[in-house]
């Protein structure tokens, strides 16, 4: 995960610089990043590829099948609760609103009440790609 905390910044701007995305965008997201290490990064990585930590990694969450990561054990509670769901902006906002009324006894317990840091960390794990 470190070496993609330390090249983001520098990508953004390089990505900024040619015109893939604008200054704002790119500030946007290297906030959006900040967010998404600051409360997700203790438990989980972003690294494609890259190893579970507590909770399954984030590359190329949306779009997922949920409580699909052959790596990673997920708790009896969240694999009923999100049997047959697949991840999406919507359900990722949900999530992070309050991780136990989309999967009651989850063996994750978080809640985001700010709309626009869920937003921001969406942002970011929609990035990830």
């Amino acid at each position: 995960m470190t070496h993609i905390l330390l090249r983001a910044p520098a990508l953004l701007l390089l990505l900024a610089a040619t015109g893939l995305i604008g200054i704002a965008q790119a500030d946007d997201l290297e906030l959006a990043q900040k967010l998404a290490t600051n409360h997700c990064a203790i438990c989980h990585t972003f690294d494609k590829g890259g190893p579970p930590g507590q909770g399954p990694n984030l590359f190329g969450l949306l779009g997922r099948k949920a409580a699909s990561e052959s790596n990673f054990t997920y708790s009896d509670g969240y694999s009923k609760a999100m049997s047959g769901k697949v991840w999406d902006e919507q359900m990722l906002d949900a999530w992070l609103t309050d991780t136990q009324t989309v999967a009651p006894g989850s063996a994750m317990i978080y809640s985001q009440a700010d709309p626009a840091k869920r937003q921001k960390i969406i942002a970011y794990i929609k990035s990830l790609h």
